[in-house]
């Protein structure tokens, strides 16, 4: 670390100079532009503009040899990492059924739009520019979707409805278009001070709601886990039963919605606590629960109903898991308030 003493220049600006090696490094030298960007803690970012930085992020891909599964994979990758613009090329020629499968992939991807398509060349553009996200009401639209999959996968369970529980499975892709979108600008934040600024939250906040859309979308594959067994499994849960799942269920709701409070919207670091001794009160009930199943007279309902209660168990370790970011985040905010 080097120390720089501050000047006053003109009577009217304070100045200070750059290590001359770093701006060595960076390509700077007289005249050229650099951005100043003022964090919360009152340090200052100095960010180096360059024409590099100012385009758009773009990839050219030859995908000849590159199977469906695969294509999907690369491009949700591309928009999660933060590209721009993609050009799928492949002098062979671009099938209808891969076509089919760009189409398919990108419709999960907020913003990504198939701009051309000839018969070697497919391009992709983003038409969102980050100044038109709201990254909190995305994780809060986000927790919505997950608890009402939750709910209803319990639901569909005590009635046998196998109508309600494909509804759930549905709204999954849902939850991962949400969570694939918050990614994205989470990890373009990372890189660009700019889009840090569109996004009108600090990194450590954004951070804080990527993590909990994280736990979110852990739930709502539980949830979906849970909805299959409906489907797929012939086993069918006496009502006693499926009553005590609904009421586990409803607690590590409970859990999940104490702690996203903290953080989404700013609740206080009790509400947290008490979301933390809630899983804990939880995870006792649903062990003893799970101890009794090894006497049930019915094998296919005792192991059914292990796999629901660990579903149930996950999902309120996911809600403690925001609850401890949510400690983490109302400490870091006192602490700069003192």
């Amino acid at each position: 670390m080097e120390t720089r003493k501050v000047q006053l220049s003109g009577g009217t600006t304070y100045t200070i100079s750059l290590p001359k090696s770093w701006a060595e490094e960076q390509g700077i030298e007289s005249g050229s532009l650099v951005s100043i960007h003022p964090n919360g803690d009152g340090s200052l970012l100095v960010d180096v503009l360059n024409e590099a930085e100012t385009d758009e992020r773009s990839a050219v891909i030859d995908i000849s040899v590159t199977d469906s599964d695969a294509l999907q994979q690369q491009l949700t990758a591309l928009y999660t990492v933060g590209y721009d613009a993609v050009t799928l090329q492949d002098r062979n020629g671009h099938s209808i059924d891969r076509q089919q499968t760009v189409e398919s992939a990108i419709d999960g991807l907020s913003g990504f739009e198939l701009l051309e398509a000839t018969e070697t060349r497919i391009q992709l553009r983003n038409l969102i520019d980050a100044t038109n996200i709201d990254v909190q009401k995305s994780a809060i639209r986000m927790r919505l979707v997950v608890l009402s999959m939750h709910t209803d996968a319990l639901t569909a369970i005590a009635d046998d409805d196998a109508e309600l529980a494909r509804r759930v499975i549905t709204r999954d892709s849902e939850v991962d278009k949400l969570f694939a979108m918050v990614t994205r600008h989470f990890r373009r934040s990372l890189l660009d001070l700019r889009e840090v600024e569109k996004l009108n939250h600090s990194r450590e906040r954004l951070f804080e709601y990527y993590y909990v859309c994280r736990q979110f979308e852990r739930v709502a594959d539980h949830a979906v886990k849970m909805a299959q067994f409906v489907i797929e499994d012939d086993t069918t849960i006496p009502a006693q039963l499926s009553q005590r799942l609904s009421d586990y269920g409803e607690t590590a709701r409970s859990v999940l919605n104490m702690s996203a409070d903290v953080v989404l919207t700013d609740g206080d670091i009790e509400m947290a606590h008490r979301s933390l001794s809630e899983r804990d009160e939880l995870v006792a009930a649903l062990d003893s629960e799970d101890k009794n199943m090894y006497g049930h007279d019915e094998p296919d309902v005792a192991y059914t109903m292990g796999l629901l209660l660990d579903s149930i168990r996950r999902s309120a370790e996911y809600g403690a898991n925001i609850a401890t970011i949510g400690i983490q985040q109302v400490l870091r905010r006192e602490g700069r308030e003192r």
